[in-house]
């Protein structure tokens, strides 16, 4: 039985993993999307009660039947012939979608993540409510493209509050990779929103003094945690601005907070994920988001996580 990996050819972190399911004897067919519809062909025909049929890069196959799991990870956008027009490129993509997508995703196997699933926990507003149902501790949070909201918010905390992007932080402006960092609030901030009225904007409670952050990473049901100590004014407000800074040290989560991150994975059906917790003087911990598709593998080499060995064992398994 074949682990299906769809990932970047050129993502690191895909490598580490397959690498270690070679070693063990799994065998492994590792695709990106954005292969199809050039150098990727799909046939897939509904037998019985599932789809099978082959799946063909330049060099290799592997029957649909054969899968044992998926790992679908951040693989890239179908690529589609020169030539096309605007129009037929959007009926072709939308095509890819639902061809390709539809079977891969009807496969009856175990997902790391499944699509779907990635994309309900896309949602930064439904993840905050869904952590708060499982009894994790969040901080208020206001989504607005209102400045006067703002302004009321802000008094209403009686405290800094921080800003940060609902969706993805980082993209790319005129061939330039950018990250948009979390963003601390001054009163100048304050007195001139004028911006905000262009979109939606999440606005939240700063959890501070910090005694320090946490990235608990989950696979399956195995729970792997580091804290992280930031020592620089800009780490101190998103640490991801300043990786030098940092300091890494293992952790383990209190037990009320084991059990809320185990049950939001339940609640969005992930076998993977993400979670970043600001941790204060008094030892709460506070859920700031989860990343269904977070980046692991420089955390597992600072912090000494077996995170890629575990991930290997699930795809291996098939099954939580």
């Amino acid at each position: 039985m074949t682990v299906l990996v769809l990932a970047d050819e050129f993502d690191v972190t895909t490598d580490r993993v397959v690498e270690l399911l070679r070693e063990r004897g799994v065998p492994v067919f590792r695709c990106d999307t954005g292969d199809f519809p050039q150098r990727l062909t799909l046939a897939a025909a509904l037998d019985a009660d599932r789809w099978d049929g082959v799946l063909r890069d330049q060099i290799r196959e592997v029957r649909l039947s054969e899968v044992r799991s998926v790992w679908y990870r951040r693989p890239t956008h179908f690529r589609l012939p020169d030539g096309l027009s605007r129009t037929e490129q959007r009926l072709a993509a939308g095509e890819a979608r639902m061809g390709f997508g539809g079977v891969v995703s009807a496969l009856p196997v175990l997902f790391v993540n499944h699509p779907a699933r990635d994309a309900d926990c896309a949602y930064k507003p439904a993840q905050l409510a869904v952590a708060r149902e499982c009894g994790l501790r969040v901080p208020r949070t206001l989504v607005t493209n209102d400045p006067g909201r703002v302004r009321e918010f802000a008094v209403s905390v009686g405290g800094p509050l921080v800003t940060k992007l609902l969706g993805a932080s980082a993209f790319t402006e005129q061939g330039v990779p950018k990250v948009v960092y979390t963003s601390k609030l001054t009163d100048e901030d304050l007195a001139d929103l004028r911006g905000v009225s262009t979109t939606a904007h999440l606005f939240q409670q700063w959890i501070g003094p910090k005694a320090f952050e946490a990235r608990v990473t989950v696979v399956g049901r195995v729970l792997l945690s580091a804290a992280i100590y930031a020592r620089s004014p800009e780490a101190a407000v998103d640490w991801r601005s300043d990786y030098d800074s940092l300091e890494y040290q293992r952790v383990e989560p209190p037990e009320p907070v084991r059990e809320g991150i185990l049950a939001f994975m339940r609640r969005f059906g992930l076998n993977f994920g993400g979670f970043d917790f600001t941790i204060d003087q008094q030892g709460r911990w506070w859920f700031l988001e989860c990343n269904s598709a977070a980046q692991f593998g420089w955390l597992e080499a600072a912090a000494g996580l077996p995170i890629s060995e575990t991930l290997a064992d699930l795809l291996t398994r098939g099954c939580p």
